[in-house]
């Protein structure tokens, strides 16, 4: 009887238990669909309203310059800047355009999983349910990793159907689907593999400060964005739309590393947090 007890109170066991039933919560959230809604349609709306604007003037009325807003040429652009682009950087800031899509484009997705990771840990201290969790059915390591892996997973899913809408916006408005540049379809898989694993890098940002923000979610969110904006300009570094094999490595080396050294520490805040 002893051993079917010890059995049954295993970390594997804990853990496994932890995870179904969070996957099973965030299933049934409406949050969840309403995020990877989001994530198909932006790109959708954006890609479409863009290349409508492409080529509009506007003027500053207090020194004269007149900025140029620049629409997409090829689809690829709503995942990151073409190689090609790179070079030609300096000579369009020199003309004064605006390049919406090197910013606003399929990275927003690493600050969008913010939300869900935020109001899905809130809502277990808003509720009560994490004080009651934690004293009569896990632990605070299952639930790190539990938190961990379901906000990956949804961060992974958003840039799936980020990747799908650009897709879909870029045939909508008829952009080029060439590949220019030396860019190849090897390159937008790594590129692609490299954003999924380097989510797990924000992902663990946004459980410690959830974490430590516990039932207030508006703080949760505002420090997770806060935290998350400090990185996000490393995102088009680090997996490039030419991305290689070295640049997945990287990533999924330094997704495990964050992972496991915060998610430590949110383990300890966690320990020290009070349940009420």
């Amino acid at each position: 009887m002893e051993k079917v007890e010890k059995n049954k109170k295993s970390f594997s066991n804990r853990l496994k238990s932890m995870l179904r039933v969070d996957f099973y919560r965030m299933l049934r959230s409406r949050l969840f669909y309403i995020i990877i809604a989001c994530a198909l349609l932006v790109p959708i709306i954006m890609t479409v309203m863009l290349t409508m604007m492409d080529g509009q003037e506007s003027v500053n009325q207090q020194t004269g310059e007149i900025t140029i807003l620049e629409g997409p040429d090829y689809v690829w652009e709503s995942i990151g800047s073409l190689p090609s682009d790179k070079q030609a950087d300096g000579e369009e800031a020199a003309m004064g355009n605006m390049d919406v899509m090197a910013l606003c484009n399929i990275n927003m997705a690493f600050m969008g999983v913010a939300v869900f990771v935020c109001l899905f840990i809130s809502d277990d201290f808003r509720s009560g349910y994490s004080k009651n969790l934690f004293t009569v059915r896990s632990k605070r390591t299952e639930y790190v990793i539990s938190k961990t892996l379901m906000g990956f997973i949804c961060g992974a899913l958003m840039l799936l159907a980020y990747f799908v809408g650009a897709m879909l916006g870029g045939a909508i408005s008829g952009l080029s689907f060439e590949l220019t540049g030396g860019l190849t379809l090897m390159n937008i898989v790594m590129c692609i593999i490299a954003k999924i694993f380097l989510m797990l890098v924000f992902v663990s940002i946004f459980v410690i400060i959830s974490i430590g923000a516990r039932s207030k979610a508006w703080l949760s969110i505002c420090g997770s964005l806060g935290g998350g904006m400090l990185l996000f300009m490393m995102v088009s570094m680090i997996t490039p739309l030419g991305s290689t094999i070295a640049n997945v490595g990287l990533c999924l080396a330094g997704g495990l590393i964050f992972a496991v050294g915060l998610g430590a520490i949110s383990r300890v805040v966690l320990r020290k947090a009070n349940m009420i």
